[in-house]
C-alpha cells in the first residue's frame, strides 16, 4: 500500500566513487526538499555499487555526507532491493554504463509488478554528472537516457544535452537545469600568508613526465614566493580509488623532485571546501574544483602549460578568462573571470544559486504527484534491442543482468551477508586490481616506450 503523504520521502542514492557520493546525495537533499510539502521531510539511504572504485571509509569520511544508511551492493542486489521495498526517489550516481544497467533493470522490476498487480508505484529515478563534461557526451548521454530526470548541471549542458537526445530522435523532456550541487562557502577574502592551492586530479595528465612538470613548477613557485604557502590538494592515498584511476600518484612523483619540496610547499588532503576556506589562488588543469572557486569568487587559474586539449578538459574553460601558464603565476599574474561564461555555467552568475534547484524540485514533485496516482509512464531507455543489439547486452552483462533486464544464472544473491571466506576473497581482488593499476600497468607501459 502507498505509504500516507505525512511519512517521510524515501530516497536511496546508488554511487560508485567518492565524488559520485558527494554528488548524488547532496542532489538528493536538493531536489526532493519541499517535493511533498504534507510529508515529514525525507529520509536518504545510501548503496555504494560494489567495484574498482567503491570509496574507502576514510574517503566518505573526507566526503563528509552523511546517510541514514549505507552498504555496498552490486547492481543485482540493489535492484532485488528495490523489488522488495521500493523508495519514493532515486538518484543513480554511477558511470554510464552502470546507469544504464540499472535503468533497464529497474524497468524490468517495476514492468514486472504492474504486471502482477503488486500494489507498488513506481519510484522518480534521477540522474546526472558529477562535474565538467567534456569527452563522451554523447556516449555518458545515451547511456543515461530512460532516467525521468537527467540533471544538467548549467544551461551550457542543458542546451548540448538536448541537442544530442533531440539528434537520435530521443525524448529529450528529463534534461533539467540545475547546478552542482556542492559550490557554496564564504565569499573569498585574502588570508595570511598568501595561499596558493594546485588542485590535482587522478587521470589529467597521464604521463609520469607532464605529472612531474607540474609538481617541479609547484616547488618553483614556492622557491620564487617564499611568504607564499603552496598546497598539493589530493584526491586520494596511493591504493585508494576516486572517479577516475590514478596509475601514478603524485606522493611517489614527488621523489622524482630534485631538491624535494621546499618548506612552504606541501601535500594536503581533505574537504576541498575546507581548503578552498583558505585559498587565496586556486590553480589546476580543469578540475571542476575551479567552478567551485569560481563561485566563491576566488582567483583561478586553468593552466595551459601542457596545452588547450580536450584530452586535458581545459578545453572547457575557453571563454572563461581563467586560462593561464605558471610563467605567468609566477610574474603575479590574476586571471579575471568572463561574467558571461560564468552565468551560462550556473557559476556566481547573478547570485541566484539557491534557486538554481527550483526547476528540478518542481519535476521531482509533478512526478511524485504522477506516481501517487499510478500515472508515471514506464522507464524507457533509448537504447534497447531494437536501437543497439549489438551494444547493449554487453553493458547489462557487465552488471550480470541478462538483455530483458533479469539477473543473469550465478548472479549474486542479495537475501544473505557474504561470508567471511567472500569477503576476504572480494579484498583480495580489489587490492590485486589496484596493484596492477598503480605498479604493473606503468611499468609495462615504460616497458613498450624502450
Amino acid at each position: 500500500m502507498p505509504a500516507s503523504n505525512r511519512n517521510p520521502l524515501r530516497v536511496a542514492v546508488l554511487a560508485d566513487s567518492d565524488t559520485r557520493w558527494k554528488w548524488g546525495a547532496l542532489t538528493a537533499n536538493r531536489i526532493v526538499s519541499d517535493s511533498r510539502p504534507e510529508s515529514d521531510g525525507h529520509r536518504l539511504s545510501g548503496y555504494l555499487l560494489r567495484g574498482r572504485a567503491t570509496p574507502t571509509p576514510r574517503q566518505l569520511e573526507e566526503v563528509g555526507v552523511r546517510a541514514e544508511s549505507l552498504r555496498e551492493v552490486t547492481a543485482v542486489e540493489f535492484l532485488r532491493e528495490m523489488e522488495r521495498d521500493a523508495p519514493d526517489v532515486i538518484v543513480l550516481a554511477l558511470v554510464g554504463g552502470a546507469v544504464q544497467a540499472v535503468l533497464h533493470g529497474l524497468a524490468r522490476v517495476t514492468e514486472d509488478a504492474r504486471l502482477t498487480g503488486a500494489a507498488k508505484k513506481r519510484p522518480v529515478v534521477v540522474t546526472g554528472y558529477v562535474g565538467v563534461v567534456y569527452e563522451k557526451l554523447a556516449d555518458g548521454l545515451l547511456l543515461r537516457h530512460g532516467a525521468d530526470v537527467v540533471l544538467a548541471n548549467s544551461r551550457q549542458d542543458a542546451e548540448r544535452f538536448r541537442a544530442v537526445y533531440e539528434g537520435v530522435g530521443a525524448d529529450a523532456s528529463s534534461v533539467t537545469e540545475a547546478a552542482l550541487p556542492f559550490l557554496g562557502g564564504a565569499p573569498y577574502a585574502e588570508h595570511d600568508p598568501y595561499t596558493v592551492v594546485f588542485a590535482a586530479q587522478p587521470s589529467v595528465p597521464e604521463s609520469a613526465a607532464h605529472r612531474t612538470y607540474l609538481l617541479r613548477r609547484l616547488a618553483e613557485h614556492a622557491r620564487l614566493h617564499p611568504d607564499r604557502e603552496v598546497l598539493l590538494k589530493l584526491r586520494s592515498k596511493p591504493g585508494e580509488h576516486t572517479t577516475h584511476i590514478e596509475e601514478l600518484p603524485y606522493q611517489k612523483l614527488v621523489q622524482r623532485i630534485e631538491g624535494g619540496l621546499p618548506a612552504n610547499c606541501r601535500l594536503v588532503y581533505g574537504h576541498m571546501g575546507e581548503v578552498l576556506d583558505r585559498t587565496d589562488l586556486l590553480v589546476t588543469v580543469s578540475s571542476t574544483a575551479a567552478l567551485e572557486s569560481l563561485h566563491r569568487r576566488i582567483p583561478t587559474a586553468v593552466l595551459t602549460d601542457l596545452g588547450v586539449r580536450e584530452a586535458l578538459g581545459n578545453h572547457h574553460f575557453t571563454g572563461s578568462g581563467c586560462l593561464a601558464s605558471f610563467d605567468q603565476l609566477d610574474a603575479g599574474h590574476l586571471p579575471v573571470p568572463d561574467e558571461r561564461w560564468l552565468a551560462r555555467q550556473g557559476v556566481a552568475a547573478d547570485g541566484a544559486y539557491e534557486r538554481a534547484f527550483d526547476e528540478a524540485k518542481r519535476k521531482v514533485t509533478d512526478l511524485l504527484a504522477d506516481a501517487e496516482a499510478g500515472r508515471i509512464p514506464p522507464l524507457k531507455p533509448y537504447y534497447s534491442l531494437t536501437t543497439a543489439r549489438g551494444y547493449l547486452p554487453g553493458i547489462l552483462a557487465r552488471h550480470h543482468l541478462a538483455p530483458d533486464g533479469s539477473p543473469l544464472p550465478g548472479a549474486p544473491a542479495a537475501d544473505k551477508d557474504p561470508g567471511p571466506v567472500r569477503q576476504i576473497v572480494r579484498r583480495a581482488a580489489r587490492g590485486a586490481y589496484r596493484h596492477g593499476v598503480q605498479r604493473v600497468a606503468p611499468v609495462i607501459r615504460r616497458m613498450g616506450e624502450l
